[in-house]
C-alpha cells in the first residue's frame, strides 16, 4: 500500500511543481488569466474521477447509515487527495491554494459529509502549517503523510461558537506540561482523529485582549483524560464523524504548545482566511452538482408534452441555478488567489464563504422545487444535497459573522482610504 501510495504522491509532486512554475512564468504576463494549466486540469480530473468512481456510489449508503467512511479516506490518502497543503519538505503535496480549492470543489460534487470528513484534516493541520516549530511538523505533519490517518480542529465550545473570545477551555503551565480542562463541541473528526488542534485560555486575567488570552495546542488522542462523545446525528453531512470531546487534567508537554502563549487567536484568524475559500468551494461543489442533476431531470421529466426544461418557470430557475455556481466559483477563486499572492484575504475570503454558503442553499431548494414531489424523496439526490447545504450557512464561522468580518474590513479599508481596492 505503501509503495502505491508513493507512486500517485510522486505524481502529485510533479503536477504540483510544474503547477508552481507555470504560475510564475503566468504572473508575469500582463492582466488576469483564467486558464488552468495542464498540471491544475490533470490534479482536478484526478479529484473528479475520484468522486464519480469512489464517492457517488456509496453516498447514499453512508448517508443512511451514518458510519465513517474509513474505507473512502484510506483510498483518498493512497491516491494523493488527501493532506493537501502540507509542504513538501514533510512529504505533502503543498499544493496552492487556487488547485486546493479546485479539488476540495470535486469532492464535494461527489459527497459533501465525505469531504468533510477529508478537509478538516487539512484545517487542523493549517495552524501548524502557518506557526509550528520544524519538529512539531515533522512529528505531526509527517505522521499523517506516513499513514492513513486524520486531524481534528477543536474550538467550538457549548457557549462558544463564533465567539472566539468566549473560550472557557483553559491551559495552566505546571513546569513542562499544560493542564488542560474544557469542553469542545461540534468537532469534525472527534471520534477519529489521531490529534487535535486546540485552543484554550492561557491568560487567566478575563479582561485580556484575544491576541493575548489564548494559545493553540497539538493534543494527542491517546494522552490520559481526552475523552470524544457520542456521535451526533446530524440533519446533514451525515458521513463526517461529529462528537463533542471533553479534556479532563490532560497533560499537554509543554513542546505541543504552537508559536508561544498568546497565539492561538492569531492562528486561528489566518486559519480561517486560508479555509474559508475551501469552504466556499465546498459549497460550489455542491451547487454544481445539484444544477447538473436538475439540467438533466428537467430534460427527462416531460409534462404537457413537452420536457418540463422548455417550461419558462423552470428554465429562469435553471438561469439562476447557473448565475450562482459560476459566481460562487470566481468568488472562492480571487480568495484563494490572494492567499497564494501572500495578500491578505481576510476581506474576499468571508465574501467567498457567506456568498457560496447562501447561494448554495438557495440552489438546492430550487433544485427540489424542479423535481417536484421525487426531489422531496430519498430515492433522489436533491434531498440529501439540500440537507448537506444547510451546514455551508453555519460552521467555519456563520454567514452572520461573514457579514460582521466583512464589514469591518470595509471601514478599516475606507479609515485608509482603500475602498474599492482589493
Amino acid at each position: 500500500m505503501a509503495s502505491k501510495y508513493l507512486r500517485n504522491l510522486n505524481l502529485f509532486h510533479r503536477l504540483v511543481t510544474r503547477t508552481f512554475q507555470n504560475q510564475q512564468r503566468a504572473s508575469l504576463s500582463t492582466g488576469p488569466n483564467f486558464e488552468l494549466n495542464e498540471d491544475q486540469k490533470n490534479i482536478q480530473d484526478i479529484a473528479r474521477k475520484f468522486a464519480s468512481n469512489e464517492m457517488i456510489p456509496v453516498a447514499a449508503h453512508y448517508d443512511r447509515t451514518g458510519e465513517y467512511p474509513a474505507d473512502i479516506v484510506k483510498k483518498a490518502w493512497e491516491v494523493g487527495l488527501m493532506n493537501l497543503f502540507i509542504p513538501a519538505e514533510f512529504g505533502g503535496p503543498e499544493l496552492d491554494c487556487v488547485t486546493g480549492c479546485m479539488v476540495l470543489e470535486e469532492l464535494s460534487y461527489g459527497c459533501a459529509g465525505i469531504q468533510t470528513a477529508l478537509m478538516v484534516t487539512d484545517v487542523a493541520q493549517m495552524p501548524l502549517v502557518i506557526g509550528a516549530s520544524t519538529e512539531q511538523k515533522r512529528k505531526y505533519l509527517g505522521r499523517l503523510v506516513e499513514e492513513p490517518m486524520v486531524a481534528a480542529y477543536c474550538a467550538t465550545e457549548p457557549s462558544a461558537g463564533s465567539d472566539i473570545n468566549g473560550i472557557q477551555t483553559k491551559a495552566v503551565r505546571k513546569g513542562d506540561e499544560y493542564i488542560l480542562n474544557g469542553q469542545k463541541m461540534w468537532i469534525t473528526n472527534g471520534g477519529v482523529a489521531n490529534w487535535y488542534f486546540v485552543i484554550a485560555r492561557t491568560n487567566p486575567d478575563p479582561k485580556a485582549p484575544a491576541g493575548q488570552a489564548f494559545s493553540g495546542f497539538i493534543v494527542e488522542r491517546d494522552y490520559p483524560g481526552v475523552n470524544p462523545g457520542r456521535k451526533e446525528i446530524n440533519m446533514g453531512q451525515r458521513a463526517s464523524d461529529t462528537r463533542g470531546v471533553s479534556f479532563e487534567d490532560v497533560r499537554v508537554p509543554k513542546e505541543n504548545l504552537i508559536l508561544g502563549e498568546g497565539a492561538g487567536f492569531r492562528l486561528a484568524m489566518k486559519t480561517f482566511d486560508k479555509s474559508r475559500p475551501g469552504v466556499a468551494a465546498g459549497a460550489c461543489g455542491v451547487a454544481q452538482r445539484c444544477l447538473d442533476e436538475a439540467v438533466k431531470y428537467s430534460l427527462e421529466r416531460k409534462t404537457f408534452g413537452v420536457p418540463i426544461a422548455q417550461h419558462q418557470s423552470v428554465s429562469n430557475m435553471l438561469a439562476d441555478m447557473a448565475i450562482g455556481v459560476e459566481t460562487s466559483r470566481l468568488a472562492y477563486m480571487l480568495a484563494a488567489w490572494q492567499v497564494d499572492q501572500g495578500r491578505r484575504n481576510s476581506y474576499m475570503a468571508s465574501i467567498a464563504k457567506c456568498y457560496a454558503a447562501d447561494i448554495c442553499n438557495k440552489i438546492v431548494s430550487d433544485g427540489v422545487q424542479i423535481f417536484g414531489g421525487s426531489g422531496f424523496n430519498s430515492e433522489y439526490p436533491m434531498e440529501k444535497l439540500m440537507r448537506d447545504a444547510k451546514i455551508f450557512q453555519i460552521y467555519e464561522g456563520t454567514s452572520q459573522i461573514q457579514r460582521i468580518v466583512i464589514s469591518r474590513c470595509l471601514i478599516e479599508m475606507a479609515k485608509n482610504g482603500e475602498i474599492g481596492r482589493l
